[in-house]
């Protein structure tokens, strides 16, 4: 197992200095799931729902969360995105939406961190439009399923 690196030699949070990495192309691809009322994933398929489009504005919070990831996470670095595609799914079996969000940068640091806060801010935003219907929402599985480019490879989860 390798050293945690945002920890100076005395024990204190530090942002890592990533200025002698290698610029490539960095990708990661993150998921997470929301549970509800078969009636709340009605209200969302048919549009019923008083605030808007629930996938709609779930997509733009998506892109928002990953673009507003280091004013969010203490240490992580600002970055230029490049790329950010989200998507969403029907959970038929378990009544509810997967949302997977994929994030790429040419940097020298990766996107894990954007990929996962942008899955977050989906699955809060679809809670927040639905919640005055179906408070019980359960919100799950929200990982990293896999990451490639830097020094440490590729990686699938």
């Amino acid at each position: 197992m390798t050293e945690l690196t945002h920890f100076d030699a005395s024990g204190r949070a530090r942002m890592v200095d990533v200025s002698t990495k290698d610029v490539t192309t960095r990708i990661a691809i993150a998921s997470g799931e929301i549970h509800m009322q078969p009636e709340t994933l009605e209200h969302i398929r048919q549009g019923k729902l008083k605030k808007g489009d629930v996938l709609a504005v779930a997509d733009v919070a998506a892109v928002m969360g990953a673009k507003k990831t280091p004013d969010l996470i203490p240490m992580c670095h600002p970055l230029i995105l490049s790329g950010i595609d989200v998507a969403f799914t029907e959970l038929e079996a378990n009544c509810g939406l997967r949302v997977k969000v994929s994030v790429k940068c040419n940097g020298n640091t990766g996107v894990e961190m954007e990929a996962l806060t942008a899955v977050s801010t989906a699955l809060l935003t679809i809670y927040d439009m639905c919640k005055a219907v179906d408070k019980g929402m359960r919100l799950s599985n929200i990982q990293l399923e896999e990451k490639s480019g830097g020094k440490s490879g590729d990686l699938k989860c």
